[in-house]
């Protein structure tokens, strides 16, 4: 289970608004569902390679969701710097 994601004091969940946040370059790390849709996962992947920013992948969205605090399912998270 990814501790420093659950008790990370400035985290964000969804991928407009991860997205936003790499673009400012307040991103530390990327969480991405394993089983979320490629074109939704593909634009963070990439921004994540060009700024060489850890990836740590979760097995489902339902997990990924669980370990945000949040009772549906995420296809992207991330913890802010």
């Amino acid at each position: 289970m990814p501790t420093r994601l659950k008790n990370a004091r400035r985290k964000l969940v969804g991928t407009k608004s991860t997205l936003r946040a790499l673009k400012e370059e307040q991103v530390m790390v990327c969480y991405l569902a394993r089983d979320a849709e490629a074109k939704v996962l593909e634009p963070v992947r990439r921004h994540c390679a060009e700024k060489d920013l850890e990836i740590v992948y979760v097995e489902s969205m339902k997990q990924l969701g669980r370990y945000c605090g949040i009772e549906v399912g995420a296809a992207v998270a991330a913890i802010l710097k």
